[in-house]
């Protein structure tokens, strides 16, 4: 009995056929099992795969994609297809904690922000770096401080994620004084 659902399973999974012979079944139930088991490994692995994540996350998201779409369309047994997506994930985890653990391997791993912007100027060196125009920081400006005038800008940093964040500068308080008479009593209000 064992042996019949086992070569049943088997048979349905296109265990040993070419995919251009595999089924509609046996891909249908392969996608099945491959989407369950890549949702299990993303969630173990990190929460960063689709969030804000930085070049080392994409290279990972992209290889365990192409790992696993290899065993739905049958050119990838499927056993190993899952042991190596296994491992992959794994490894990204161990890389992950030992870049949070050790700040050097981060850095090689995930690399270091760039300065753009430092107290209102532009730094020529770190816009050569990291390959952005000055089109794109204005546009960065924009985005994120509703101006373009990188004078009105403390910092600004390419960072590990690839987007640019901006640190505007501190304005003077002003104060207002505001006083309103009504019959005896005088209300003060003072803003900041």
């Amino acid at each position: 009995m064992l042996h019949a659902v086992v070569e049943t399973l088997r048979s349905s999974l296109g265990a040993g056929v070419k995919g251009s012979v595999l089924g509609a079944g046996g891909i249908a139930l392969r996608t099945v099992i491959i989407y369950g088991f890549t949702l299990i490994l993303v969630r173990m692995g990190s929460r960063r795969f689709l969030g804000k994540a930085s070049a080392f996350d994409f290279i990972v998201a992209i290889m365990l994609g192409a790992i696993m779409g290899r065993s739905i369309n049958g050119s990838g047994s499927l056993l190993p297809t899952l042991v190596a997506g296994l491992v992959l994930v794994v490894l990204h985890w161990l890389l992950a904690l030992l870049a949070f653990r050790t700040g050097w391997l981060g850095s090689i791993i995930k690399g270091n922000p760039i300065l753009l912007i430092k107290k209102g100027e532009v730094q020529p060196t770190g816009m050569r770096r990291a390959s952005i125009t000055s089109e794109d920081l204005t546009g960065a400006l924009r985005l994120q401080t509703n101006q373009d005038d990188p004078a009105k800008v403390q910092f600004a940093y390419l960072e590990r994620s690839g987007r640019i964040s901006v640190v505007p500068q501190m304005r003077e308080p002003r104060l207002w004084v505001v006083s309103i008479e009504k019959g005896v009593q005088t209300i003060r209000i003072e803003l900041q």
